[in-house]
């Protein structure tokens, strides 16, 4: 039987290393979600959709392979330019660690491992990003999608579509072109041609008749090679009409970021409630083009703040929810007018505060912060025990309560409990829906 044999002509594509990309990323999957883990507890708010340089211990990208054990056997080796040794000389065996790499006991810096350092894509990190959150694949596209374009006029072009020739712009082209090579007119032509046929129409011409029919035949001949090498339409005379993309116009949105930062919020719970507002942050830059950030951060009072202070700072007091809603307001009306202003508000808290207060929240949501609302997100952090005791949904802290008689007549207002990353995304399932999305 005859053997068959395959030769692969195709050229090498530009992504021809797409693949063992992925199977690395496949096969180290945990050390990069680790590394992400760490990188979004340090990274900004909005550096959230762009890529992210990692380092992985090397270990975990070394490929399996067979290998003599150092501790058994014999080997033989030639060492060229040796001039310590003969033959049958022992070489005594190095001891353990004694090598000159970035090992563990050769490190400066205490006790570490080699690292192998790489980027990951925009998509590839917002992957990893989305995993813990279980979000379905059509969010996740829709969050990754580029922002809206629309195709505008960008000028004339000398290449294009016919469908997009520009005949005006064509023909002023092609008449000046005419004018410069001075291409005999049909207007000229036509009065050569009438003269012509008077010439023949003569019985007996004399002599100046027949000269001048000659000379008009050959200027007629001339005129027409000039003509010939000097089109009417040349394509160096078409234009096309050009367009580009550019983004649609969109009106600006304010992300408010409400966070209770007494000593009952610990590294958890702000590791969670980063996670929300980033997922939050990404949705409102799919939508808008311009998005500011707002971080009001509150005990027993109420401040405005940076990202770092609102995130990593700690701030001792009792918890007076209402004097964030305070603040949130007298920072809209100063520098964020609802006319001009989509105003979206997040608020992450334990479920505490202080008694009687969960009611002045509720007077504050109703007569002024949800009327210029466009989304109103309330999350409860706890731990995994909590959620397993509050199972019910009319059962929890005062404010959770106070929030369940209050978010029925409001269907741009969502609450939900969450313990774990994946719990996030059910505050988001009615702000994709058909209804939020056209309110917005």
């Amino acid at each position: 039987m005859n053997a068959s044999h395959f030769i692969d002509r195709r050229k090498n594509p530009k992504g021809k290393s797409l693949g063992n990309r992925q199977r690395f990323l496949k096969r180290a999957r945990a050390q990069i979600k680790e590394a992400v883990n760490k990188s979004l507890r340090e990274r900004s708010l909005k550096e959230i959709d762009k890529g992210e340089k990692i380092s992985i211990p090397a270990k975990s990208t070394a490929e399996p392979r067979f290998r003599h054990d150092p501790e058994t056997g014999e080997r033989e080796v030639v060492h060229p330019g040796n001039k310590e040794f003969g033959q049958g000389d022992k070489i005594k065996k190095p001891p353990k660690g004694a090598g000159k790499g970035q090992g563990k006991k050769a490190s400066t810096e205490g006790d570490s491992e080699d690292s192998f350092q790489f980027t990951l894509t925009q998509d590839e990190f917002l992957d990893i990003f989305f995993e813990d959150l279980e979000l379905p694949n059509l969010v996740k596209r829709s969050l990754k999608e580029i922002k809206a374009t629309a195709w505008k006029r960008a000028g004339i072009t000398a290449a294009g579509s016919p469908t997009n020739m520009n005949l005006i712009r064509t023909m002023r082209n092609a008449h000046g072109r005419r004018l410069a090579l001075k291409r005999p007119s049909t207007r000229e032509m036509n009065a050569l041609k009438e003269r012509l046929f008077q010439l023949e129409r003569i019985a007996q011409p004399g002599e100046e008749e027949v000269a001048e029919k000659k000379s008009i035949l050959a200027k007629l001949e001339e005129m027409e090679a000039r003509r010939r090498w000097a089109p009417f339409i040349d394509p160096l005379d078409v234009r096309y009409n050009a367009y580009e993309p550019t983004p649609v116009e969109t009106t600006a949105a304010v992300m408010f970021c409400l966070m209770d930062v007494s000593g009952s919020m610990g590294e958890r719970e702000k590791d969670l409630a980063k996670r929300f507002y980033m997922l939050l942050y990404l949705f409102l830059k799919r939508r808008y083009e311009r998005v500011e950030v707002v971080f009001i951060r509150h005990t027993h009072h109420a401040e405005e703040v940076d990202e770092e202070t609102f995130f990593y700072s700690r701030q001792s007091g009792g918890t007076v929810v209402s004097t964030a809603l305070e603040k949130m307001l007298e920072v809209q009306k100063e520098r964020f007018p609802a006319h001009e202003w989509n105003i979206y508000v997040a608020q992450a808290s334990d479920g505490f505060t202080q008694s009687g207060d969960a009611k002045q929240c509720v007077q504050l949501l109703q007569d002024a912060v949800m009327p210029v609302s466009q989304y109103y997100a309330y999350i409860e952090i706890l731990d995994e025990r909590e959620l397993e005791v509050f199972s019910s949904e009319d059962s929890g802290a005062e404010l959770w309560r106070a929030y369940r008689t209050f978010a029925p007549a409001w269907p741009n207002f969502a609450q939900t409990r969450i313990a774990r990353p994946q719990d996030i995304f059910p505050v988001f399932r009615e702000l994709f829906s058909k209804s939020k999305r056209e309110a917005a």
